[in-house]
């Protein structure tokens, strides 16, 4: 009698890793593999909000009851996968967090999705003029900046830091300031 396989994660996604923008080419690798498979389009249960940080990177922020309810899409995907999706949000490097959220079509079931980092997802917030989206559309992710194209000498932590502490006047600037 073999190991029964283990149940896949459900992950919810809102950003570049959606159907149509730079990083969703992971999913379409893994789902090559078996180890990915798209349920659907979704939405959140509750209001977050959603925002871009420097290089127009989506950031959703776990700050319930601000922001709108978030669309996107929702994935299982194999131990494996999850393993890969966490190396690209950085959370080991406390880029971003895995953690729980509610799913208006999948009520009753465990799902997760990747979340700004909780060490400055407050000051995100403000820095986005307490501002968000609904969606990540091609619209809102003008001028989004794939990783290979951003500057190397700097850590993305201390890209968002420039951020959250550069001029504010235009909330919707996602530009920081580069030493």
């Amino acid at each position: 009698m073999g190991v029964p396989a283990a149940k896949p994660a459900l992950i919810f996604t809102y950003g570049t890793l959606k159907q149509g923008f730079s990083n969703h080419a992971l999913l379409q690798d893994m789902m090559a593999t078996g180890d990915a498979t798209f349920l659907g389009c979704c939405r959140t249960r509750r209001t977050l909000p959603l925002v871009c940080g420097p290089y127009r990177v989506p950031f959703l922020l776990n700050l319930p009851g601000r922001g709108d309810r978030v669309s996107g899409e929702i994935y299982a995907v194999s131990a494996a996968a999850l393993a890969r999706m966490d190396e690209l949000e950085g959370v080991t490097r406390g880029h971003y967090e895995r953690l729980p959220i509610e799913i208006e079509e999948r009520p009753e079931e465990d799902v997760e999705a990747y979340y700004a980092h909780g060490s400055y997802a407050e000051a995100l917030w403000r820095r986005s003029g307490e501002e968000g989206y609904n969606c990540y559309t091609e619209k809102v992710a003008k001028g989004y900046v794939k990783r290979k194209d951003r500057p190397q000498h700097i850590t993305f932590l201390d890209q968002i830091r420039l951020f959250i502490s550069s001029d504010t006047s235009s909330p919707k600037s996602a530009e920081p300031a580069l030493i």
